[in-house]
């Protein structure tokens, strides 16, 4: 049987050559989808009551989703044992990673930045980003895209890599369970700031390491960056979204982060680097960083499984 390093390895190349094909998404969705279905309609039966009840509905809705979740990947993993089934671990392994839909979300916005088209780029970092977009520039849209591309190398890349090594297929499951319920219903507004709670916090916990494994990834793939991570990281709102993002404004040399809007309220977030802020030019070598990073992983996982 293959060990899970050399299942891993398999699933992060396979899905950056293939990723996930548009006719099955057209035809049966994809499993994160799923996810969010389900977490969607619970929130509109239990999100209700007291805040005590909420934040209760909001741990029962973890972990129910969760763990059912993770007992079907359970359930596969004892299914597919030591026969050729394997090979539907490696695949449904794909579905949490996203290293080639990322690279493609971020060409999308790159592609008419650097051909100075705006209003493409703008509408483009509109589907990958939760700020308001109407009125970003080259500048606000080299930014958001930067910053989601650093982020979600952690959320999509390695965090579900990361948790495939230590518990295997349920684990990567989890974990994408854990990191939708936090984009879903993880805000500090009014309907989801108790509710919400335990999604939050579990995502927290759950990325605590791959952020900064992430963080490194990106100093090493751009030889540069370290001073500026150990800086900045800690200033960012989230306890672990600094470390990737804080890693690729030292890499850049270019300054990320600043006030921004969401919903029409403004939001002010800390700084992250030195220098100006990054433009279209930029944005492509961030891709580019990002690439080697993935190359990295994969490196450090094909180790793993040369040792194992």
């Amino acid at each position: 049987m293959l060990a899970r390093p050399e299942q891993l390895l398999l699933a992060l190349i396979g899905e950056a050559a293939i990723g996930y094909p548009a006719w099955l998404l057209a035809v049966i969705g994809h499993p994160v989808i799923w996810i969010g279905a389900a977490i969607a309609a619970l929130d509109r039966r239990w999100n209700t009551g007291t805040a005590l009840r909420r934040r209760a509905m909001g741990v029962a809705l973890l972990a129910l989703v969760a763990g059912g979740v993770g007992a079907i990947g359970w359930l596969i993993e004892r299914w597919a044992g030591d026969g050729l089934a394997i090979g539907l671990v490696i695949v449904l392994a794909t579905t949490g990673l996203a290293q080639r839909s990322l690279d493609d979300h971020v060409r999308a916005v790159a592609g008419p930045l650097l051909r100075g088209d705006v209003n493409a780029a703008r509408a483009a970092v509109g589907r990958i980003v939760g700020r308001d977009t109407q009125a970003l520039d080259e500048n606000g849209i080299a930014v958001a895209a930067t910053e989601s591309l650093a982020e979600s190398f952690c959320d999509g890349v390695v965090a579900p890599a990361f948790w495939f090594l230590i518990a295997g297929l349920p684990g990567l499951l989890v974990c994408k369970v854990v990191n939708t319920a936090d984009s879903m219903i993880g805000h500090r507004d009014a309907r989801h700031l108790h509710f919400g709670w335990a999604a939050a916090r579990t995502d927290d916990l759950v990325n605590f390491i791959p952020a900064r494994i992430s963080g490194v990834l990106v100093c090493l793939a751009g030889l540069g960056g370290w001073a500026t991570m150990v800086r900045d990281a800690g200033h960012h709102a989230s306890p672990n979204g600094g470390w990737p993002e804080a890693a690729m404004a030292g890499v850049l040399e270019r300054r990320l982060g600043g006030p921004v809007r969401y919903d029409g309220e403004p939001a002010h977030r800390a700084w992250l680097g030195d220098g100006p802020a990054p433009d279209a030019g930029d944005l492509q070598r961030a891709l580019w960083v990002y690439r080697r990073a993935c190359v990295l992983l994969w490196a450090i996982v094909g180790v793993l499984a040369w040792l194992l």
